[in-house]
């Protein structure tokens, strides 16, 4: 018996066939068949219309039948540092999109805590969900040779992951990043450059340390002493109350955005004047700091390249085995030059 349908209600949309898929996209039936099943041996412009017109329409393809035929599950698994950090949570959002472009999902195990063994853990639990293959997202000192043992189970790219694992990477040069801010401030014509680090089990953090050294090294500038941080708004803020006392501090490169804010607010609250009496470069580039008073000058990463180029790796990854050695993808930061940085004042800077 059918049940009526009410005067006035819509009629159910029927359900879109693959048929439908590939009159839209114009291209074969088998086209469409090969774009569902992850297929290598379909042009990237053909691929991404298909996938715009299974949007169009609406056309979920039957994930068990799909997996019983392929293997595959169409999932990619995350391995995500827990916390709320911008870096690894913008990065997440960046395979999350270029993932959903691909036609696949995203499916995220969380790193509790900076031990080495919970990294191995989540990534493992990723496996035995039976993802196609896994993003890690923790950028931290950790078991580097758990995670080369694991990416002979199933194909692993680590974003800002250690240098010396075999296992695939995209990072941003981190290097690259801090020079430019060091160098900008020393271009502008400060004498030296102050630092507000980020945490040292933090690659990122360690590599902008060091950076910042070797280009104030390299110019022959003194080489202050750095302030420890741990990336919060709190500990730029108690920097901030620091370096506001010494008079000679006219530049100040803090390791990333939410630090430079907590600083620009103590320096205000000590008369110090942001730029006038002190410069102040970010890293991230975080969508508030054009919003910072005054603006923020920072180093911006693109997590969107990021993410696409982590999901495209993973998908060669998967089309043609893991690699032993694994390959790395350097992606080139940039600096965005606001209001918060300007030439020392001449006769120097009076004690506050």
């Amino acid at each position: 018996m059918t049940a009526d349908i009410p005067p006035g209600a819509a009629t159910p949309r029927p359900q879109a066939a693959m048929k439908d898929v590939a009159r839209l996209a114009r291209v074969s039936h088998q086209t469409v068949s090969r774009v569902i099943n992850g297929s290598t041996q379909v042009r990237p412009d053909t691929r991404m219309r298909v996938l715009a017109a299974m949007r169009t329409l609406g056309y979920r393809p039957n994930s068990a039948a799909r997996a019983l035929v392929t293997g595959r599950t169409q999932v990619i698994g995350v391995a995500l540092m827990e916390g709320h950090y911008f870096g690894p949570a913008s990065a997440l959002a960046g395979v999350e999109g270029a993932a959903e472009r691909m036609g696949y999902a995203v499916t995220v195990a969380n790193v509790h805590g900076t031990l080495s063994t919970r990294l191995g853990d989540a990534v493992t639990r990723l496996i035995r969900q039976g993802v196609d293959g896994v993003v890690v997202i923790a950028p931290i000192h950790g078991d580097e040779t758990s995670l080369d043992d694991l990416a002979h189970e199933v194909p692993l790219v680590a974003v800002q992951g250690a240098p010396e694992g075999r296992f695939s990477t995209v990072v941003v040069d981190q290097t690259e990043g801090a020079r430019l801010a060091t160098r900008h401030l020393l271009d502008l014509g400060h004498a030296t450059v102050w630092h507000v680090a980020g945490p040292q089990e933090w690659f990122e953090a360690q590599d902008r340390l060091k950076a910042w050294r070797a280009v104030l090294q390299e110019a022959g500038a003194e080489v202050p002493p750095h302030l420890p941080g741990d990336w919060s708004s709190q500990n730029g803020y108690k920097a901030g109350l620091l370096l506001a006392r010494i008079p000679e501090v006219t530049a100040v490169f803090t390791a990333n955005d939410p630090t430079a804010l907590g600083l620009l607010r103590a320096l205000s609250e000590q008369g110090r004047r942001v730029p006038d009496d002190v410069s102040v470069v970010g890293f991230d580039d975080i969508p508030d700091s054009e919003n910072f008073i005054p603006p923020l000058t920072t180093v911006r990463q693109d997590f969107t390249e990021i993410g696409r180029r982590s999901v495209a790796r993973l998908l060669d990854l998967m089309g043609r085995g893991q690699d032993a050695e694994g390959e790395r993808s350097v992606i080139r930061p940039t600096l965005t030059v606001r209001h918060s940085t300007a030439p020392p004042r001449p006769g120097g800077t009076p004690p506050p």
